[in-house]
């Protein structure tokens, strides 16, 4: 369920903070409280700052839409127009222009499409890392398609926190720990010049892996 909503109070406490949430023309209190699990409900929230896109970020979606046309053989016009339907009946956005839509907005489908480009594996004449907005969801992506996230070869999941001298691998919970996904090479290079020095080089650093 994605709704509009506003936010009509704001609460911070020493554990986070909290939001009084107002939804206009909506009851949705059954469904709502259908989702409850021990009382609590999980939901995802984003700010929109109402600020127009940027012509970076127009420039990323342009330039990304532009390769897959050249690998599909599509016509950009056509793809982008596709790329914008598939967001939209994917998320519940209703649809929006490139050429006015929020910065959030924009931000979330740079993220949809470099999500595509991984899924299918399509190849970039840029780096993909060049081409995110949101350097968290993207290497997110990658260990999810197992897709380096320096160079878009096939990748293998890297430990960014060691594990420890003697800790067997096979039966150690991993789940809490922060994991970044390299192609051999790039993850070759990540235990020779070591991990912050990695990071520094290319911008890049380990998170942690759930499922959505």
């Amino acid at each position: 369920m994605k709704y509009f909503s506003e936010i009509r109070g704001i609460k911070e406490t020493d554990k986070g903070t909290d939001l009084l949430l107002h939804i206009p023309g909506e009851m949705v209190q059954r469904k709502i409280v259908k989702y409850r699990n021990n009382n609590k409900i999980d939901a995802e929230i984003r700010i929109d700052d109402n600020r127009a896109i940027t012509a970076e970020q127009r420039k990323k979606i342009f330039a990304t839409i532009k390769d897959i046309a050249i690998f599909t053989g599509d016509h950009p016009e056509g793809l982008r127009a596709w790329l914008l339907y598939q967001y939209c009946a994917e998320t519940g956005e209703m649809p929006f222009s490139l050429s006015n839509c929020s910065i959030s907005q924009a931000r979330e489908f740079i993220t949809f499409i470099i999500d595509f480009i991984l899924k299918e594996d399509i190849p970039l004449s840029d780096a993909a890392l060049s081409r995110t907005d949101d350097i968290d969801r993207y290497l997110w992506g990658c260990i999810k398609y197992k897709r380096c996230c320096i160079c878009g070869r096939k990748g293998e999941t890297h430990h960014w926190d060691a594990y420890g001298m003697g800790r067997d691998r096979r039966t150690v919970d991993d789940s809490l720990q922060r994991k970044i996904q390299l192609c051999r090479e790039h993850h070759s290079e990540a235990h020779n010049i070591g991990r912050d020095t990695f990071g520094a080089k290319y911008h890049v650093y380990g998170i942690i892996y759930k499922e959505d």
